[in-house]
């Protein structure tokens, strides 16, 4: 119905952009775009002239497969995506305050330095492990002493150093009563 009103038609593509964080802020050339992997190279210049009026001199796509785990047996995939290089005629420059790049590195600095406290805490008390732990002798002879008392394990007459485990005075009972 435009067309016969002698407007003109502008159609949008459905088209998600996320803007990948360039490394400098002055003098940009080349920006990185992750997208939809059923993006073509002519929407994204389209889209990006057209609502963002960029000058786009070229464009370049990768399609990048998504991140694949397995927890449990079971594959979890992140989804596919397409990775876009876009080359600009003129150079541009963004306000580093566009992204929040001083909180993000505040946080990261703050969490680090819990980090290193915690670690430097954990060090001065130093747990042991409780199989390092060293029993007192009435608590060990206690226990060895709970075991010989019982016919089919280790009471059968065996040195209780030779019998390291409870099933190998087993064969020595069996053996001695036939």
């Amino acid at each position: 119905m435009a067309g016969r009103l002698g407007k003109r038609v502008i159609n949008f593509a459905n088209l998600p952009i996320k803007l990948l964080m360039p490394t400098s802020f002055t003098n940009i050339t080349e920006i990185a775009l992750k997208t939809i992997p059923s993006a073509t190279k002519i929407e994204i210049k389209r889209v990006l002239e057209s609502l963002y009026g960029f000058e786009v001199e070229k464009v370049q796509t990768l399609n990048m497969e998504g991140k694949k785990k397995k927890r449990g047996g079971i594959l979890l995939a992140k989804p596919d995506y397409k990775k876009a290089y876009v080359t600009l005629k003129s150079p541009l420059s963004i306000s580093p305050d566009l992204f929040p790049i001083k909180v993000i590195r505040e946080d990261k600095e703050e969490l680090d330095r819990q980090r290193k406290m915690s670690i430097v805490e954990a060090e001065g008390q130093k747990k042991s492990h409780w199989m390092e732990e060293k029993r007192s002798r009435s608590e060990s002879s206690s226990n060895r002493s709970r075991f010989s008392g019982r016919r089919g394990r280790g009471g059968g007459g065996g040195d209780k150093e030779t019998a390291k485990f409870p099933w190998t005075s087993m064969r020595n009972a069996a053996s001695g009563s036939r």
